[in-house]
């Protein structure tokens, strides 16, 4: 049986969905937020030091500040180039500030101090007047619509538009009164500072009331402070002024030549540098190491604290070769002697004197003095730099570089040297011979003719390595390397190229053309090419110490400061000699150069050049030069007809036996007339005497004599001793 089930009359129920997506969405969310959790779990694990180190780069930044420069010390210790402490007004920059509170600053403080105002541009004068909120805003609003917006109607850029609004500022806006320009200055020195630097707004003059006015006020000067800053002294005076250097200020800053090469070391664009010579050769050890302060700044860039990192170090301290006692001896006893040759009438066309004294084992400079002179003037001025920068045709004093260079060619040996000394004669009237008598020497050994200065020798000598054809009045050629083969054998003791000293500036020399053969004779005695005084000092030294070209040096040691009273402290290195080259001669063959350098001073020939040395003990050996040379006056492009002058040099060593010093003289350009005044040895005699002196070894001139010096002539060539 089929029942049939009656129809309720109430709607059937529907199953709810809201449950299930309900949980399908917190599904969702859970899922959301386990993958933010994993995703801060890697960033926490792999980058969370990481990203603190950025947090921390935002809140904290380490700022550098300077240490006095290094010092300058003589070899026994003496202060020759120090630093002098002075009160200083500084200003740091702030992170955060504006114009217009640097100007507020700025006029407050010129209540209080002085500036120099000299350097005032009109540019910072705009920049001080636009400073103030009030002048700006006016300024602004005299700018006609169409200068405040561009083609398209949009509002110009701030830079353009500050441009505008400086053209626009009127001369009368500008007319300030002291304490504005003043002011004015301070705001340009505050306003170039980076943010969290120092700058100096005055480090020098700063007088006590000053000081005691800004510190009363220092609360309401924000970023100043009274400091101290240092400038470079001299408590030599001028002496070796030129070799020291300079030092930028920290106004001018770094060198715009090397800008970029110090901003790259970690320099800042204000910081102080050597700009020449020791100053700027030994930079890095000179400058230090700056302090590090670390600075803690807020969210609104303020600076809430500060911890010293490091206080710096001061800069190395260099201990030179020279002892300052002897260097002022040699100084004096140029200017005394080339007063003297004022006082004769010898100097009308003169460059000045200069001398260089060396330890010839080590290279070691025991002296370096240069008395420049202006002929048109009559004023002198310190130029210890020419006795590298300048060069000179030095004469005679080559010629044991010249015999060295036959015996090393093989062209003479040390027991078959002898040559002709009788004149050459050349076509169209040219003639090289001797001014003593003719037939006074019909030949000469190696030794002789260094101690008569025989320039037909060396001649002679020139040509048998030239491979010369020679008749008298007819013929004469020789092969065209002789100038390569020549000056090669210089090269050997450092004459025509750089000596290597320590020292920014040195030149190589001057080589004359090649287009003469007959010019290959001159060459041979010292009257063709051009030599710097540093290297007759290092060539001297090369015989002296029997082959070896030692390389020159200034800086003995590099010392640290003592913390406690600043005194020298440790050594941190010390400068070992070097040898540059060996020449390659014997001993037996430079022996004979020796030999005939001794004689110079005590042979007994007639003719010799240097015998007023004779008496001096310890005994000296030497070699004297005469060139003959031409005054070219510089504002004269023509020259025509240049004076004849002559330039008077001198190289020595003592004691003969077992030299310690060795010395380089030069007198360019002096009357030829001074011939026989001998201003040379005058200078060298007094070099040799000072030093030992002040060594303690006893010295004895004896009885000084004079002799005639050799000179030779030509009606082409030049004339040389």
């Amino acid at each position: 049986m089929k029942f049939l089930r009656k129809k309720s009359n109430r709607p059937a129920k529907n199953q709810s969905s809201i449950p299930f997506r309900l949980n399908f969405l917190l599904f969702i969310v859970f899922i959301l937020f386990a993958a933010l959790i994993a995703q801060l779990g890697y960033l926490q694990i792999l980058y969370g030091s990481k990203f603190e180190a950025e947090v921390e780069k935002t809140d904290k930044t380490t700022v550098s500040s300077t240490v006095p420069r290094g010092m300058i010390y003589d070899s026994n210790g003496r202060v020759m180039v120090g630093n002098k402490a002075n009160n200083a007004i500084s200003y740091t920059k702030d992170a955060n500030v504006l114009s217009t509170d640097i100007y507020k600053i700025a006029n407050r403080l010129a209540g209080y101090i002085s500036v120099d105002v000299n350097q005032l541009t009109h540019r910072d004068k705009v920049d001080f007047y636009l400073a103030n909120a009030q002048n700006l805003k006016r300024v602004y609003n005299s700018l006609p619509h169409s200068q405040k917006v561009d083609a398209n109607g949009d509002s110009v850029g701030e830079k353009v538009l500050y441009k505008r609004e400086m053209a626009a500022v009127k001369a009368s806006d500008l007319k300030f009164t002291k304490k504005q320009r003043q002011a004015a200055q301070i705001f340009k020195t505050m306003s170039g500072a980076y943010q969290l630097s120092t700058v100096y707004v005055k480090n020098s003059g700063v007088s006590e009331a000053e000081v005691a006015k800004v510190s009363e006020h220092l609360t309401e000067l924000p970023g100043v402070n009274i400091a101290s800053d240092w400038e470079r002294s001299y408590p030599n005076g001028d002496s070796m002024r030129s070799i020291f250097g300079s030092v930028s200020s920290e106004k001018s800053g770094l060198p715009s030549d090397k800008l970029d090469e110090y901003l790259t070391q970690g320099y800042s664009r204000n910081d102080r540098v050597g700009t020449s010579y020791l100053e700027e050769q030994y930079e890095d050890v000179l400058k230090g190491t700056k302090a590090k302060t670390q600075v803690t700044m807020n969210a609104s860039n303020k600076v809430t604290s500060s911890k010293k990192l490091y206080s710096g170090k001061q800069g190395g301290n260099l201990v030179l070769t020279i002892n300052s006692k002897y260097q002022k001896q040699v100084e004096a006893t140029l200017k005394s002697v080339f007063s003297s040759a004022k006082s004769a009438g010898m100097t009308q066309y003169s460059n000045g004197a200069y001398a260089v004294a060396m330890n010839p084992k080590t290279g070691a400079v025991l002296a370096m003095a240069g008395l420049g002179y202006n002929p048109k003037t009559g004023k002198t001025s310190d130029d210890a730099l020419g006795v590298i920068n300048q060069t000179f045709t030095m004469g005679s004093v080559v010629k044991g570089a010249t015999v060295l260079g036959g015996m090393m060619d093989g062209v003479i040996t040390p027991t078959n040297n002898t040559l002709s000394d009788t004149p050459l004669y050349f076509s169209g009237g040219l003639v090289k011979k001797a001014v003593y008598s003719a037939g006074t020497y019909t030949s000469l050994d190696a030794q002789q003719a260094l101690e008569v200065s025989s320039n037909i020798y060396m001649m002679r000598l020139a040509m048998k390595e030239g491979n010369a054809k020679y008749e008298a009045n007819q013929y004469f050629s020789v092969n065209k390397s002789i100038f390569a083969k020549e000056r090669g054998y210089f090269n050997q003791f450092g004459l025509g190229v750089k000596t290597g000293i320590d020292l920014p500036g040195e030149v190589s020399g001057y080589t004359g053309p090649t287009t003469d053969v007959v010019k290959s004779l001159d060459l041979a005695y010292g009257n063709f090419d051009q030599y710097t005084v540093m290297q007759l000092g290092q060539y001297v030294s090369t015989i002296a110490n029997n082959g070896y070209r030692m390389k020159p040096y200034l800086v003995q040691s590099i010392r640290s400061t003592n913390s406690k009273d600043g005194s020298l402290g440790s050594t941190e290195s010390t400068t070992t000699p070097t040898v540059l080259n060996k020449i390659g001669a014997t001993q037996a063959e430079i022996n004979v150069v020796k030999e005939g350098f001794y004689n110079v001073t005590h042979g007994s020939m007639a003719w010799g050049t240097a015998h007023s040395l004779k008496n001096f003990t310890p005994a000296i050996a030497g070699k004297t030069g005469t060139a003959q040379t031409f005054y070219y006056d510089s504002s004269n492009p023509n020259n025509a007809n240049p004076p004849e002058t002559l330039t008077s040099s001198f190289v020595g060593y003592a004691p003969a036996s077992n030299p310690t010093i060795a010395v380089a003289v030069v007198f360019p350009n002096i009357s030829t007339n001074a011939d026989s005044s001998h201003y040379n040895t005058q200078v060298a005699q007094e070099m040799f005497s000072n030093y030992f002196k002040d060594n303690g070894v006893k010295t004895s001139s004896g009885t000084s004599t004079t002799t005639t010096s050799t000179t030779t002539t030509s009606t082409s060539t030049s004339t040389t001793n």
